[in-house]
Formats: C-alpha cells, structure tokens, sequence
C-alpha cells in the first residue's frame, strides 16, 4: 500500500484571487523524489517564473534532503523545472508578462503512477481590504452553522 502524499500551500487562497488551475510534472534527482515521499517538503513561500528560454520554474520550493543520501544528496532550495505542453506554457508566460499576474503553487502530490505533480495556478495578488473580506465571509458562515446547529 502506496501512502499519499498531499502538501497545500494553504496562504494561497488567502494571499491570492486563484484565476486558471494547472497541473504540471516536476524534473526531479532520486534524493528529492524519496524526500517528497516522506512528505518532507514544503510549497509555503514558493512561486514560479519563466527563464529566457520559455521554460517555467518553481522557485523557493523546499525539499529537505533524504535522510539517506550520502554526496548524491540535493540542495533543499534549488529551482526545479515543471513539465506543461507548450500551448499551455506559452499561454501563461503572455498572461504573466501582459497583464502582471504570478504563478503560485497549490498542492505537491504523488500520483496513481508515482510521479510528482504539482497544481499551480495563475493568481492576482489581494488588496488589505480583499483580504478582510474574506476573513468577514469565512466568521460570517462559522456563525450561520452555529445558528443552524441550534435549530437542529
């Protein structure tokens, strides 16, 4: 039995108003994927960008090194490639450089097959105010199913 692995970066939603969803492999050594498979990684205060060649990044993504690594061992900051048709890539690299949006990642998963995939999404950065918004819309519903409960 495979255990899986699902690592959210949960400031997202929050931090950010979520436009497209993606999903995109990652290129990854044997260190990082055994790590990611310990769930010993972390998407918190990464984003993605594109280099002169087209080619799109995850930036600031950490994976701890495996235990068991000896020198073959990665570095836990590096920037890794994602893997996405180009059509896709170069529709994100044209919303990222005409109209300023950002890529951030959502969720760090296994999948069926045992590849590393990576939900990332194109997102506008909220305002002070969005922000409590979404605070007032989250208590305003806690208070709703209290209400509810008491009728119940």
């Amino acid at each position: 039995m495979q255990k899986t692995v699902n690592i959210k970066n949960k400031k997202a939603k929050f931090q950010y108003e979520l436009l497209d969803k993606y999903t995109a492999g990652i290129v990854l050594t044997g260190t990082e994927i055994k790590s990611i498979r310990d769930s010993k990684a972390s998407i918190a205060e990464s984003f993605c960008e594109f280099n002169e060649q087209g080619e799109l990044f995850v930036v600031n993504m950490t994976i701890e090194e495996y235990l068991y690594g000896t020198y073959y061992n990665h570095k836990p900051k590096a920037t890794r490639k994602l893997l996405l048709n180009k059509k896709e890539l170069k529709k994100l690299e044209k919303e990222v450089k005409n109209t300023g949006l950002t890529i951030i990642p959502l969720r760090l998963f296994i999948n069926e097959k045992g590849l590393a995939k990576l939900d990332i999404s194109l997102a506008r950065g909220k305002k002070l105010f969005d922000k409590r918004d979404t605070i007032k819309d989250r208590e305003n519903k806690v208070r709703l199913d209290r209400v509810k409960k008491s009728f119940n």
